[in-house]
């Protein structure tokens, strides 16, 4: 058995394993952009889908009155999520590198408050309001069809609208926390450290 153990090197591989502030930063500033694409993503994608069914609502002048609660539940819906998720990520245009460890993490807190806002009570909404205003607006089409047919419209449809809540969504909240929860516990480490020193 070796005698000669390096204390020496092996306090220094312990210690590397503790985050780097500079690199903590990076990934802040990666974690920001990520979300402030998805916030332009999110805005042009219902943006242009809530045009697209007010320029339908037009152009083919639905006559039943359910079809147009539906077309309305549904605007409603992407304007009441975009007007949430533009809200939370205003947080993020705040970040800057100008701010010190204890603000990062102070943001960091109002966006997981935000964020869990959002995962719940919106979007919970959301795909309320989503799943009544397309079983509204289908009720005048699938009217005319046969009734098998109309049967495995509304089956496919809900089928997808289930797949999003039970399993997307999940998922994505999942890995959403994930990352947000990773670098608060990164920022919260590099504060108990500059306490301790």
């Amino acid at each position: 058995m070796d005698s000669n153990i390096d204390f020496k090197n092996i306090w220094k591989q312990q210690t590397s394993s503790k985050p780097n502030l500079e690199e903590l930063i990076g990934k802040l500033k990666k974690f920001r952009n990520q979300n402030l694409r998805k916030l332009i993503l999110a805005n042009i994608g219902l943006i242009t889908t809530s045009l697209f069914i007010i320029y339908i609502w037009y152009r083919f002048q639905p006559q039943m009155m359910t079809t147009k609660i539906g077309i309305v539940l549904v605007i409603l819906a992407m304007v009441m999520f975009l007007f949430a998720y533009n809200k939370m990520f205003m947080v993020f245009y705040k970040i800057d590198q100008t701010q010190s460890n204890n603000e990062y993490l102070q943001s960091l807190y109002v966006v997981k408050s935000k964020q869990k806002f959002m995962q719940t009570t919106i979007l919970n909404l959301y795909f309320i309001m989503l799943f009544l205003g397309i079983c509204f607006y289908m009720y005048e089409y699938t009217s005319r069809m046969t009734i098998g047919a109309a049967i495995l419209t509304y089956t496919v449809t809900l089928a997808w609208i289930a797949f999003n809540w039970f399993y997307l969504r999940p998922k994505t909240i999942k890995k959403q926390q994930g990352k947000l929860d990773e670098l608060i516990n990164k920022f919260e480490e590099i504060n108990n450290q500059l306490k301790e020193s």
